[in-house]
């Protein structure tokens, strides 16, 4: 059984992990949000939502979202890395994994 002592240090040792959770989330929904007018049909964006394949987005809106998105998130992806992306899950990781290099 946990009493209050053991549930105040579970929380602050786990609090690293809500904070990069959220961080995820606030990243994927930026994504989504930035990616919503180019859906195809009524088909919902997922993290594995392929972002050429799934979605009515041609390469220059892919680079403008992507510029906007290095902006908001304090991140510069390189071009060799935006080429290889290819769904919202990768473009979310690519961005988490380059503000945690930049964080350190």
């Amino acid at each position: 059984m946990h009493g209050t002592r053991d549930l105040l240090t579970d929380t602050r040792g786990s609090s690293t992990v809500f904070e990069r959770t959220t961080l995820r989330v606030d990243v994927m929904q930026e994504i989504c949000r930035q990616l919503a007018p180019y859906q195809a049909e009524e088909k919902p964006l997922t993290a594995q939502t392929v972002i050429y394949n799934d979605l009515s987005i041609d390469s220059l809106a892919v680079m403008d979202i992507v510029m906007e998105l290095e902006d908001q998130f304090d991140v510069a992806i390189p071009i060799n890395i935006v080429s290889e992306i290819r769904t919202i899950e990768e473009l979310t990781d690519a961005i988490l994994t380059l503000r945690a290099r930049s964080e350190s």
